[in-house]
């Protein structure tokens, strides 16, 4: 059984006291949870916030992850960080590819430059979340499927892994990402069910350790019926966590899945 990742993206959020609070709490309330290794859980900060939250997590289970990369290891890239870098913090995972990424913020990222970066982590020795999902328009337009085929294949094309824990996919319905929508555990093990698929078309029966979380707007109140789904492995949490309470939830929903 493919065990539980459940991953807090604060997006540009919170300060450093504020973040550290945050950690000491989620700390104390890990300690009364039966966790072990039956749950991971993960939290990924900005990146100005990465050496210090390595420090308020050290001696816990809780892991490190980064919320982008730039691909190239060095260079005139004023701004930028690289994979080695952001390694260098003690951060095991870093999210690639997320939709704000895709289609808010900058130029957008297209999937060249997304497959780059997957590239750019594995060189480092981090796990990329790599993140994938459709729109509104081309949801209603039946694109579902489609999209997520090619968005998988481009992330992924030309890679080898040696473990299914070298990589994880988030899946994430732009749609329901901070809009109040969400999409129904149906959708979800509908969507999650087809990316396996691809996955085991790409990489065989290592396909089957590959952990793929849901990402669209997921709560106490969604997690356990969500996570329930069989190809639904845990969740990329936005908003949810930025708050202990609610993200201690969402992780006894993904202790539900666990058993």
């Amino acid at each position: 059984m493919r065990r539980p990742l459940v991953a807090g993206n604060w997006k540009m959020n919170l300060d450093l006291p504020r973040g550290r609070d945050l950690i000491e709490t989620i700390r104390s309330g890990l300690e009364t949870l039966d966790v072990r290794e039956r749950v991971e859980v993960a939290v990924c900060p900005p990146e100005i916030y990465l050496f210090p939250t390595a420090a308020a997590i050290s001696g816990t289970a809780i892991r490190l992850g980064a919320q982008n990369v730039y691909h190239e290891p060095s260079g005139a890239f004023t701004g930028e960080v690289s994979a080695e870098m952001i390694a260098e913090t003690g951060a095991r995972y870093v999210i690639i590819g997320h939709s704000e990424r895709r289609h808010t913020i900058g130029h957008h990222e297209d999937d060249r430059m997304i497959h780059l970066k997957v590239r750019a982590a594995r060189r480092a020795g981090l796990t990329p979340i790599l993140c994938v999902g459709e729109t509104l328009d081309e949801r209603k337009a039946g694109q579902t499927f489609d999209v997520l085929t090619f968005q998988l294949a481009a992330g992924l094309v030309g890679l080898a892994f040696k473990s299914g824990s070298d990589l994880v996919i988030a899946y994430e319905p732009v749609w329901a990402i901070g809009t109040g929508q969400n999409a129904t555990s149906a959708q979800a093990q509908e969507a999650h069910a087809h990316l396996r698929a691809g996955l085991r078309e790409k990489f065989g029966r290592l396909a089957d350790e590959v952990r793929i979380l849901y990402g669209g707007s997921v709560k106490p109140d969604n997690a356990e019926e969500i996570f329930g789904q069989p190809d639904v492995d845990g969740g990329l949490i936005g908003g949810a966590s930025l708050k202990a309470d609610s993200f201690l939830g969402i992780i006894r929903a993904a202790l539900a899945k666990a058993g």
